[in-house]
């Protein structure tokens, strides 16, 4: 496997044309071999068909019912919507350029690549963080919220558009690049750059993209337990079934988010402030993954944990006009249960 350079533009690639003509699969000191990027292949086939089916059918269900148009469930719909982009936008070319064992669209696709992957997924990172705020307010502060409220909504979606793009423009404005990454399969943000401002870039990324989001999403959910065991001195077992729904919804949620994004994080890190070489290409390909892999997760944990788009997903399944709303679950609220939960 030959590793091309070229020095102008730091753009490199990965010649496989001679693995195809041995049983043999050797492997580079800084490469994967044809097993490698087979299953590397392989897993991104899978990323890209199941982030697509789940996004698309958490979109249609959006789409074919009104009631889940709620100002709460527009940032459930950014999510996907970030996310499904992703997977249209990014994912194929990883997975033509895993098949073939090289990157196929060039230094400009690269630098598209590396920046629409940054911006979807901060994008994402970013809705799950605003939608753990929102959800704490609407159960802390039930009385101040006005539920219909669209307008602070869309703020809250644009918002999340223009943070990210504040974090994935400066690459282009010679704070850091976008560039290859691994074996030359992906792009994205050089961490391997030992510049002071790539190495400032990596650390601002890595505090406000991802640690921030992630605290505030702790402290939010957090607070919600709170409220839930304070609640249950009152009525013991409704609030001990709430609590269950609650821990377990906490627990997958931060779990899912740390499992996907926080060893690319550390990676990143890794390769921009320790040793040269450090992190290999080859061990810099399973964080990249399980960071692609938000995309089939995220609908799964942060839709099916709402009951009332639950519902409205088993009347889609059915061919039903309606989702069979049942007394305890309130079309207008997002999050039936828990919104009659409030701290006096």
């Amino acid at each position: 496997m030959v590793i091309f350079f070229l020095r102008d533009s730091n753009f490199s690639t990965t010649d496989s044309s001679s693995l195809g003509t041995t049983s043999a699969t050797p492997r580079s000191p800084d490469g994967l071999s044809r097993t490698g990027h087979t299953a590397v292949a392989v897993c991104l086939g899978f990323i890209l068909v199941a982030g697509i089916l789940n996004n698309a059918l958490t979109l249609l269900v959006f789409a074919k019912f009104r009631c889940l148009w709620t100002p709460i469930n527009l940032i459930l719909l950014n999510i996907s919507l970030s996310d499904v982009l992703v997977c249209v936008f990014g994912t194929p070319f990883s997975f033509a350029a895993s098949l073939c064992g090289r990157w196929l669209i060039g230094e400009l696709g690269c630098k598209w690549y590396g920046f629409a992957n940054s911006l979807f997924g901060i994008v994402s990172l970013v809705s799950l963080s605003v939608l753990s705020y929102e959800r704490y307010n609407t159960v802390l502060h039930s009385s101040q919220v006005d539920v219909s409220d669209f307008r602070k909504a869309w703020l809250c979606v644009g918002g999340t558009w223009l943070y990210s793009l504040l974090w994935t423009l400066p690459p282009f404005l010679g704070w850091s690049s976008y560039g290859p990454e691994g074996p030359g399969t992906t792009c994205s943000v050089q961490w391997h750059l030992r510049s002071p401002t790539s190495m400032s870039y990596v650390l601002c990324l890595f505090v406000f993209c991802l640690i921030l989001p992630l605290l505030l999403m702790v402290y939010s959910y957090g607070r919600i337990l709170v409220a839930i065991r304070r609640v249950g001195k009152v009525n013991l077992l409704a609030a001990q079934r709430r609590e269950q729904h609650i821990l377990l919804m906490v627990v997958s949620m931060v779990s899912c988010y740390m499992l996907c994004w926080m060893p690319y994080g550390v990676m990143a890190l890794m390769a921009t402030f320790g040793r040269a070489g450090l992190v290999s290409p080859t061990a810099s390909v399973v964080p990249s993954i399980l960071a692609k892999f938000s995309t089939v997760i995220n609908p799964i944990i942060y839709v099916f944990f709402n009951n009332q788009f639950y519902r409205c997903f088993v009347a889609f399944i059915k061919c039903s006009d309606e989702p069979p709303f049942g007394r305890e679950l309130n079309p207008n609220l997002h999050c039936p249960l828990l919104c009659k939960v409030c701290i006096k």
